[in-house]
């Protein structure tokens, strides 16, 4: 199990969620975690990763941008601010910092070249997809408590530590 630093406040039933997902996904190499964005700003914020997941919950593609891109709802937001409401029944993910791994794939893995989607969106896990590994997504009902990717996330949760 890894737990990204940027997650400190993953709750342990995430963590125990993510690792039987890849128990009973047997086909899967990593497992990890997701949970639907309600929020227009957030499918838009570059600091957000989202995931898009397959019909039998393995992950399609990890981004910085808002993916799936509702075209014919966003087009006129491409370079502007956030749409006032997500599109009813977009499958938009975020991806929360938490993987299990098969020991096998992380011996392989260390093996990986680099992958230039991996470069551009500075995105690990899409090593593994690019080389054709599988990850299996588990969808979470309620969102984690909020990770750390600005620094007023990161004074928020030390504020939250300290008390």
């Amino acid at each position: 199990m890894n737990v990204q630093g940027d997650e400190p406040l993953v709750p342990p039933v995430l963590i125990g969620e993510v690792a039987h997902t890849l128990a009973r996904r047997t086909a899967a190499a990593i497992a990890t975690a997701c949970y639907a964005i309600a929020d227009p700003a957030e499918a838009f914020n570059p600091n957000v990763v989202k995931v898009v997941v397959d019909h039998a919950g393995n992950a399609l593609y990890f981004s910085r941008a808002p993916i799936p891109f509702a075209r014919d709802a966003w087009s006129a937001h491409l370079g502007g601010a956030a749409p006032a409401i997500l599109p009813e029944g977009l499958p938009c993910y975020r991806h929360v910092g938490i993987y299990a791994y098969r020991a096998g794939f992380l011996r392989a893995y260390a093996r990986l070249g680099p992958a230039p989607i991996e470069q551009f969106e500075a995105l690990e896990q899409l090593r593994a997809l690019w080389h054709g590994h599988r990850i299996a997504v588990a969808v979470v009902a309620d969102a984690p408590p909020p990770g750390v990717d600005t620094p007023a996330d990161l004074e928020r949760v030390r504020r939250l530590l300290t008390k």
